[in-house]
């Protein structure tokens, strides 16, 4: 393959995916309905919570097809770039086409301009790619992510939610994803504070994902037996860093020993 050139007056600017579209490089639309193709894996829930210190991402490790699970250890929340993250639900596969293609996107964007991109216009640009992928999602392929960051120019946390049109709306202070959201959403919603710190942000994410676990067949919860706990990550002035599961361990313990 042969790298193209471009005349001045036809330069492709910073956008990476309008550059593959404009080479022909962009996913085509399936055909036909994917039944066809057989059962699809599909990620299934995650949850963004703000805290005093910018934003918790927390995604369960269960892929399901149809009433199999297909995998038990898929990873659903990423880094986009050092300030943001995003997490899946949706057709795993072309989910995670659509996060590796968006974090090129915003490398490319920075190197081409020379600063980064703006917490605002990742969130934009992720929409865009949402609504350039609902061709496929008519066709059963929806991938409907979360995407959550510190904005350092207001230096705060920020989260937005999307649906599969490419709407995207920012929440003040949680959003969920996928087909346990709605089980997650209640608990946030009752534990939830303002200026929560780490550590409470953390362990109500968790308890998010067990009650979602427990009420919907298509979310895992934690398998200490596998040593399999979610993925984990928090966003501040720091950046991005996934939480240890040694800490997810002792915080699950805590969790079930009051429950109990």
């Amino acid at each position: 393959m042969h790298i193209p050139t471009f005349r001045t007056q036809d330069d492709p600017g910073p956008d990476f995916a309008a550059l593959l579209r404009s080479q022909g490089l962009g996913p085509a639309a399936p055909a036909s309905a994917v039944t066809t193709a057989g059962t699809i894996p599909h990620g299934t829930t995650v949850v963004a919570i703000r805290y005093a210190e910018g934003v918790v991402m927390a995604g369960d490790r269960r892929a399901t097809s149809g009433n199999l699970i297909s995998h038990r250890s898929i990873e659903k929340v990423f880094p986009a770039d050092r300030w943001s993250g995003v997490a899946i639900a949706g057709a795993a596969g072309p989910a995670m086409e659509m996060v590796k293609l968006f974090q090129l996107q915003l490398e490319h964007y920075e190197k081409v301009e020379g600063e980064a991109l703006s917490l605002e216009g990742k969130a934009n640009q992720l929409s865009q790619m949402v609504r350039n992928h609902l061709p496929a999602a008519m066709q059963g392929l929806a991938v409907v992510p979360l995407f959550a960051g510190y904005d350092t120019r207001r230096t705060v946390g920020r989260l937005f939610q999307y649906d599969v049109t490419g709407g995207r709306y920012e929440e003040d202070d949680y959003a969920t994803s996928g087909s346990g959201g709605l089980h997650a959403a209640t608990v946030i919603k009752l534990g939830f504070a303002d200026g929560l710190d780490r550590g409470d942000a953390l362990d109500l994410a968790l308890r998010a994902l067990v009650t979602a676990a427990d009420e919907d067949s298509a979310t895992g919860g934690p398998d200490p037996i596998r040593g399999i706990w979610p993925v984990v990550a928090t966003i501040d002035a720091a950046g991005f860093t996934r939480v240890d599961d040694q800490e997810l361990a002792e915080r699950y313990a805590t969790i079930a020993g009051g429950a109990r």
